[in-house]
């Protein structure tokens, strides 16, 4: 059975399937990075009203993060919290990244 979030003028069942990589496509995603970023975007979502399900990481190079968000909410909002948060506290926490990254930038 399918699940549907009821709103209060709709009932919806919206998700996204967004994929971004690691700029230059470098291999710098290790599991404990992952693990971390599960962490971020789940607060993040729990914070700006949407959820998370799930966050994979491809080849160390890219993420895969499948998402639910209400019809209020449009995909490049959802990326922009996800990516701008998420990076910067990485970069913070992960000094390492910014050595193996061109100008430290994700």
């Amino acid at each position: 059975m399918e699940k549907y979030t009821h709103g209060r003028t709709c009932v919806y069942n919206l998700n996204y399937h967004i994929v971004w990589c690691v700029k230059y496509r470098r291999k710098v995603i290790s599991e404990n990075i992952v693990s971390r970023l599960y962490e971020i975007c789940k607060n993040v979502a729990r914070e700006k009203g949407f959820e998370v399900v799930t966050i994979k990481s491809g080849e160390m190079d890219h993420v895969h993060c499948f998402v639910s968000a209400p019809p209020k909410m449009s995909v490049t909002q959802v990326v922009k919290y996800l990516k701008g948060v998420s990076g910067r506290i990485l970069l913070h926490e992960f000094p390492e990244l910014r050595e193996k990254l061109w100008r430290g930038e994700l």
